[in-house]
């Protein structure tokens, strides 16, 4: 799994990288069809930080999760969940499914 962290208007230190890094290790336990996983952490205005996870999928185009927050770390963790919600909903999806009648 190939994993990629980014900054807008930030830099991305050694400390965040491997927080980031932490939490999309984890995503393999949820569903192990994931390919690769884009974190863009974004500073848009003194106060506020934005990150983006984008989720590279097999059998799907991929998954987005956003979190707002003026923790940056909160922000990651916001995200992460919701990343993680919708894995475990896709990999239900997987399952269940029921293949021709």
């Amino acid at each position: 799994m190939e994993v990629t962290i980014s900054g807008r208007h930030l830099d991305i230190t050694d400390t965040i990288r491997n927080y980031a890094t932490d939490r999309a290790n984890r995503f393999s336990r949820f569903f192990g069809g994931v390919t690769a996983v884009e974190v863009v952490i974004e500073k848009p205005d003194a106060r506020r930080f934005e990150v983006e996870w984008i989720i590279h999928v097999s059998g799907r185009e991929h998954l987005i999760a956003r979190g707002t927050d003026m923790d940056m770390y909160t922000c990651i963790d916001q995200a992460s969940e919701r990343i993680e919600r919708q894995l475990h909903d896709h990999k239900e999806r997987l399952r269940n499914h029921k293949h021709g009648d």
